[in-house]
């Protein structure tokens, strides 16, 4: 363990892999100082329903005991509208739990964001054309704004956008 804060550092990504025609799997990892986390969903198309959650968490100054366990309790979570309070009602809201919680979202991101991808190729070609189409689909569907470097705020695609509360 660093005892020395001014050597952190923080690497976090998200996969979502196709498994059949009716199964994707959405894996986060994060390994930062203190941290060693994974999280794995697998969804079930079309209706989006997680059918199974696993993972590991290891920290250095805290523990999460049964991780598994607490994952198992989003199964039967549809991804869509509502799911983050979902989400953080099922899995607690303890500090312990926080950064779990946040890599179960991310999942659930991941498998949206997979899903736009025939959307995002309908984009015009011109330099104009993209930055109206992709701005109106953060609009259109606000759930995606800072959910990538693109939608963040500040760049051109957000820049007449209201913060969600």
């Amino acid at each position: 363990m660093s005892n020395n804060i001014q050597l952190f550092s923080m690497n976090r990504c998200t996969a979502v892999e196709v498994l059949d025609e009716t199964t994707l799997r959405s894996t986060c990892r994060l390994q930062d100082t203190f941290t060693t986390a994974s999280v794995e969903i697998l969804v079930r198309l079309p209706n989006l329903d997680i059918i199974d959650a696993n993972g590991q968490f290891r920290h250095e100054w805290y523990e999460v005991p049964d991780v598994a366990g607490v994952l198992q309790k989003v199964v039967g979570t549809r991804v869509g509208a509502g799911m983050l309070k979902i989400i953080k009602g099922l899995l607690g809201g303890g500090e312990e739990l926080s950064q779990l919680t946040y890599m179960v979202e991310e999942c659930c991101h991941g498998v949206i964001l997979s899903l736009t991808k025939d959307i995002l190729q309908q984009a015009p070609v011109d330099d104009a054309g993209k930055i109206e189409f992709f701005a109106n689909m953060v609009k259109d569907n606000i759930r995606l704004y800072n959910r990538c470097a693109a939608f963040a705020p500040g760049t051109r695609l957000t820049e007449n956008i209201e913060p969600p509360a």
